[in-house]
């Protein structure tokens, strides 16, 4: 029995990573045709050259690795188990011992392992990668930011709520057109920071602000409390302390899909302390937790072609099948997303809804195709 599982962990391992490689190459294709609109242009960095513009696409690779790899487990366990039933191989192994239950509980620690290679993949790998792409693209063509206004962040502090806003990351770390906008408890505005460029504290909790402008806002009491008094201040520098960290900025620039999970769930810790909406990092949250584990559905979904008798050629169209499948997952996974962060469902079984339906489907296969019949 050992034999025989090396055997199809073997083949699918061989199939699946075929399949990845070509799916990554149409998506190398694509991403660098979009990218060469940028080659030739000229900063004050310097020119975005064919290299950069490689090495750039390079890099985002490992985001479509992690969103292909379910899709390619199904392809690539569905032509091996097809076309062991179609050379009568599986039905041997049948023969000799490998029961229905065997076969799923083998392809189950197959798919287990492509779990972890995929959460690895999720987590570790393709946020560090898409960072150091960012970070290539900024360092010729300038600043990362996200929108017309930048990133908008809340914090409370005491009786006191802050509203800050980031226009751009300079490739260096350092935040370019900090405004800040304290507001009393009344929900009056209090003070406002604007400073050219600002950098993270690592010895305390703040940030050093530099070229600042300050305006300070000044109420009467008794009788003369709607009379405001303006004080404005220009300074060299400021530390402004605030539990703000880099990580939150650097996640309100970039999209959620590609954050870490413990940083996702470190973003919404802060959005809900500050009263913030954090549906959207909620459903990508959960998504992040439950996608690696789609492997498994795939490979259960996978097992009843095993038990299927083909014709000469018929194996084609069951490929294809599986491509179909693992396409409307895909789009499935997305819609469920979409419509979950603007209906309001909750975000753990709108990140679970896809592979809870895709579980069902491949349950009902086995339990007639292989058990009934």
């Amino acid at each position: 029995m050992i034999t025989i599982r090396r055997f199809i962990y073997r083949e699918v391992v061989a199939s699946v990573a075929f399949a990845t490689l070509a799916f990554l190459a149409l998506f190398f294709f694509f991403d660098m045709v979009d990218e060469l609109r940028w080659v030739g242009r000229s900063t004050p960095l310097g020119d975005y050259q064919l290299s950069h513009a490689l090495l750039f696409v390079a890099l985002s690779q490992p985001k479509h690795l992690y969103e292909l790899l379910p899709i390619t487990v199904l392809i690539g366990t569905i032509f091996v188990m097809a076309r062991l039933a179609q050379s009568s191989e599986f039905t041997i192994m049948r023969t000799s011992g490998l029961g229905p239950w065997r076969a799923l509980s083998t392809l189950l620690l197959l798919g287990g392992a492509f779990v972890v290679v995929t959460f690895a993949i999720g987590d570790y790998i393709a946020p560090a990668s898409e960072r150091a792409a960012q970070l290539v693209k900024a360092r010729r063509l300038g600043q990362i930011s996200t929108g017309a206004t930048g990133a908008w962040l809340k914090e409370r502090q005491g009786d006191h709520s802050v509203a800050v806003n980031v226009r751009a990351i300079d490739p260096d770390g350092q935040m370019r057109n900090v405004r800040i906008f304290e507001f009393d408890g009344n929900g009056r505005v209090a003070s406002t920071i604007q400073a050219e460029q600002g950098d993270f504290d690592d010895a305390s909790e703040g940030w050093n602000l530099s070229q600042v402008q300050r305006s300070v806002f000044q109420r009467g009491g008794g009788k003369d409390a709607d009379e405001v008094r303006v004080s404005r201040l220009q300074e060299p520098t400021l530390h402004w302390p605030t539990r703000i960290s880099p990580e939150m900025v650097a996640a309100s620039l970039l999209k959620p899909d590609k954050m870490a999970t413990i940083d996702l769930f470190r973003y919404i810790r802060h959005l809900e302390a500050n009263g913030q909406a954090a549906q959207r990092y909620e459903i990508e949250f959960w998504r992040k937790v439950f996608y690696p584990l789609s492997c498994l559905v795939m490979v259960v979904l996978s097992l009843p072609f095993a038990y299927l008798h083909f014709r000469s050629g018929g194996i084609a169209g069951y490929v294809f099948g599986g491509v179909m499948a693992g396409i409307s997952f895909f789009l499935l996974n997305n819609v469920f997303g979409f419509a979950g962060n603007l209906q309001n469902w909750s975000p753990w079984l709108t990140a679970a809804a896809p592979g809870l339906i895709y579980s069902v489907l491949s349950l009902a296969a086995f339990g007639w195709l292989v058990l009934r019949r």
